[in-house]
């Protein structure tokens, strides 16, 4: 392999590689060079083909309730709580007066926690989990919509014909549709239609009876004023910080939204969001200090003259960041950023902390005011270092409304102890270790690491050879279409900057500087027209994109200079994740079928330096059933084993050993992935071993 760029290399000729392709199937051709593309991306495919999915489903449906089934829950793609949550204060009060359905089982009063709905149920990958009670009569489909009223009931004039024999007539005709965002739409009483624009499809109409209207209103009333409570108590809260406390908070929301991956929020309306769409907080988009950056608009703004909304927004994220750092805020993603929804995320925490054995419960927050939620915070995240040291926390990410939530894994049982030992079976028959189990192997390995630097098999490092055969083991135990783990090219570069403090140096190395380790299943090529080129070409380009994860998060590991500030980066990841559905938003996801995935990312110790999320193991399938906890637990210690080798490798190079890794580039994969020699004319590839 070529050295990294930016080694002794001239702007011309890092210009000149630049135009030539990676891609392994054109490995060593200028790029742009073919007469028309691979393939044309579907226009269906991702998001948008689900929503029209969805749609369809919830418009055939033959009742209103089993139609709100289907939109809750996109079809068993999400939990129907993450949807509910969705819903502004009219759209709340109209689904309570439609069907008894509110968004949370909230206390209705100032004392009390947070209840956990009743909803919130795994993804199934059906329609069926949002627990809705069941339908009445039939409706039209709604997609031309009509104008006359369909027939089906309200639960109040369900009630009124049981009582007469008849059923009132509408006084109203509302719709329900599904827009665009994924979120449900829907024509409250007095509201003007739903704009087609912003709509999958048509819509159905909904009626309503005098009763449900007088619930309507009643719900209307409530939900107004306990939100209008709330706003009054943030704005007291943050007066309570003081101007330079507020300008604290801001800068500490900025930099979340800055650092942490897209996420949408929601206050009634208006939409807060770091992707896609029209940005309105700082991040791949707006950069810091941007005028259009909602929060840094409030910078200098007196706090008489800040919205409710933006109140609100303020005072949720400090209570988020500080119950578990920036990750949290993603656990709001796709929902309405209430008090009332923070405590209900809150308690839910609470909850799962409190059930593990041998930790002190947290006491709940006294009510829903700001200060006691601000003690709640701050005490579950105190506790969540305790907590690690008793269980695995992870996340359970749902892809289509990128909405995560913090879990507590069980103890492993069976299933996982049979894949991990597995895969030791497999590294001890085909690496120079001894023992039973992944923790066994590793002691082997810290009583002689020498033979990481040395070259083993077709590989020129011992630690190539040993992240090779436990991805490529990994992916056979598990299972999985494709498996990979990533790192770093040159431990000694590394060193050497660590110990002259350059941290300009490290965060202007780009992606060649790091490698990933991709090993499809010679069955995935079923999933990719049965064409290995094509599973090469795809194994490469997630080798690519986990590099640039690599480059992403290794700054956030420096201190913070302004060399490092200055530079794009996420904070690093230190838990695991399971996701759902992941082939939605993400072109990269959507173009190679990712669909399910579980990643464990690792630290590991460079010259006395802890690096959180230097490397991962992660795994993917393109169909199938995705992955579950007991999976987590198994890939996570398999991923511990390669962090901790190369921990030891990293120490060997501290001491003065040598160790570059020049495998799993381009030419490694095609080899690799086809069993053929290089795709193009004076390639550079690496000769690794064949997939199998």
């Amino acid at each position: 392999m070529k050295e990294p760029a930016g080694r002794n290399e001239s702007r011309r000729a890092a210009h000149a590689r630049k135009r030539i392709s990676r891609r392994p199937s054109r490995l060593g051709t200028p790029a742009g060079s073919t007469a028309k593309p691979d393939r044309v991306a579907d226009p269906d495919a991702g998001f948008p083909g689900l929503l029209g999915r969805v749609w369809r489903r919830a418009s055939q449906a033959g009742d209103l309730r089993t139609a709100l089934d289907v939109l809750l829950t996109l079809d068993g793609h999400v939990p129907a709580d993450i949807q509910l949550r969705a819903l502004n204060s009219t759209q709340a009060a109209a689904l309570t007066a439609l069907c008894g359905l509110r968004p949370l089982e909230e206390d209705g009063t100032d004392g009390g926690s947070a209840g956990v709905a009743a909803s919130e149920r795994p993804v199934t990958g059906t329609a069926g989990s949002s627990g809705l009670p069941g339908g009445t009569g039939p409706t039209t489909d709604g997609r031309t919509a009509p104008d006359a009223p369909d027939g089906s009931l309200t639960d109040a004039a369900a009630s009124a014909r049981q009582v007469t024999g008849t059923p009132e007539p509408p006084v109203f005709l509302g719709e329900i549709g599904l827009a665009t965002s994924g979120r449900i739409a829907l024509r409250a009483p007095g509201a003007r239609p739903l704009d087609p624009r912003d709509l999958v499809g048509g819509v159905r109409r909904v009626p309503y009876d005098r009763a449900a209207l007088a619930v309507y209103r009643r719900e209307l009333d409530r939900v107004r004023a306990r939100a209008a409570a709330r706003a009054a108590d943030c704005r007291a809260w943050l007066a309570g910080q003081g101007p330079e406390g507020r300008r604290e908070l801001l800068a500490q929301a900025r930099e979340a939204a800055v650092r942490t991956a897209p996420f949408v929020l929601y206050q009634e309306d208006t939409q807060y969001t770091n992707f896609r769409d029209r940005n309105t907080l700082a991040g791949k988009t707006l950069w810091p200090g941007h005028p259009d950056c909602a929060l840094s608009a409030l910078e200098n703004l007196p706090l008489d003259l800040w919205s409710d909304q933006d109140a609100q927004l303020v005072v949720c994220l400090t209570l988020l960041i500080r119950s578990a750092g920036f990750g949290r805020v993603e656990e709001a993603n796709g929902t309405q950023l209430t008090v009332d929804h923070i405590a209900y995320t809150l308690e839910r925490v609470r909850r799962a902390y409190a059930a593990v054995p041998g930790v002190e419960p947290v006491p709940a927050a006294a009510s829903h005011r700001v200060a006691d939620l601000d003690r709640l915070a701050a005490g579950l995240r105190e506790r969540r270092r305790e907590v690690g040291r008793h269980a695995r926390l992870y996340r359970e990410i749902h892809g289509a409304l990128m909405h995560k939530v913090e879990r507590v894994a069980a103890a492993p049982g069976p299933a996982a102890r049979t894949r991990r030992d597995a895969v030791a079976g497999r590294l001890r028959a085909r690496l120079p270790l001894a023992g039973d189990t992944l923790d066994e192997l590793g002691q082997d390995l810290a009583a002689a690491p020498g033979w990481l630097a040395e070259p083993h098999g077709a590989f020129g490092s011992g630690l190539e050879s040993l992240v090779y055969e436990t991805v490529a083991a990994t992916a056979d135990v598990f299972g999985a279409d494709f498996a990979m783990s990533r790192g770093m090219r040159s431990l000694p570069d590394l060193v050497r900057a660590l110990r002259g403090e350059n941290w300009a140096a490290i965060c202007d190395w780009d992606i060649t500087h790091f490698f990933c380790c991709v090993v499809p299943r010679p069955e995935a090529a079923a999933h990719f027209g049965g064409s290995r080129a094509a599973l090469a070409d795809a194994a490469w380009a997630m080798s690519s994109r986990m590099q640039y994860n690599s480059w992403h998060f290794v700054a956030g590991n420096l201190p913070r200079e302004p060399e490092v500030m200055a530079r794009d980066h996420f904070v690093p990841p230190v838990i695991p994740d399971i996701a759902h559905f992941s082939d939605q938003h993400h072109h990269g996801h959507v173009n190679n079928n990712v669909r399910f995935s579980l990643r464990s990312p690792q630290s590991v110790e460079v010259d006395g330096r802890r690096f959180d999320g230097f490397m991962d193991l992660r795994l993917l399938r393109c169909a199938g059933d995705p992955f579950d906890e007991q999976d987590l637990l198994a890939a996570d210690r398999v991923s511990a084993f390669i962090a901790r080798a190369t921990s030891l490798a990293a120490r060997l190079v501290a001491a003065g050993t040598g160790l570059e890794v020049t495998a799993f580039d381009s030419g490694w994969h095609w080899t690799a992935v086809t069993g053929d020699g290089p795709a193009a004319s004076g390639s550079l590839a690496g000769q690794g071993r064949r997939a199998s």
